[in-house]
């Protein structure tokens, strides 16, 4: 049986205990230094955000919602009053822009922009 540590007839040298030392000091060394770079790496490079987030994508959902309801609203009651005092198509015309106001106005406040509506106590 041949002896693993003989390749194609040669004779290698066997590892002595300062072998071994030098090579776990190597290693340390290595070590700290992948350590030390990958904190540096870190610290200089900044986080990137994540390309689809889903919490922004609700966001964006909300607030489309917050505009199509108040033009929808107002084009409901624009219609409702057209068609019950006879006064087509202003009716329609002046509810769809105050909808758009209202829409915009939701807007900005679900989106932080403006302050909401507050309630005042009177006591």
């Amino acid at each position: 049986m041949a002896d693993p540590h003989e390749r194609n007839g040669e004779n290698e040298r066997k590892p002595s205990s300062a072998d071994d030392a030098d090579l776990s000091a190597r290693l340390k060394s290595l070590d700290a230094r992948i350590s030390q770079a990958s904190v540096q790496r870190a610290e200089s490079e900044p986080r990137a955000r994540p390309t689809s987030n889903s919490t922004a994508l609700g966001q964006a959902f909300r607030l489309s919602a917050e505009f199509v309801a108040g033009v929808a609203a107002g084009g409901i009651l624009g219609w409702i009053v057209d068609y019950l005092f006879g006064s087509s198509p202003w009716g329609l015309i002046v509810c769809l822009i105050l909808g758009f106001c209202a829409g915009m106005l939701n807007l900005m406040r679900a989106a932080g922009v403006v302050k909401p509506a507050r309630h005042d106590d009177k006591r």
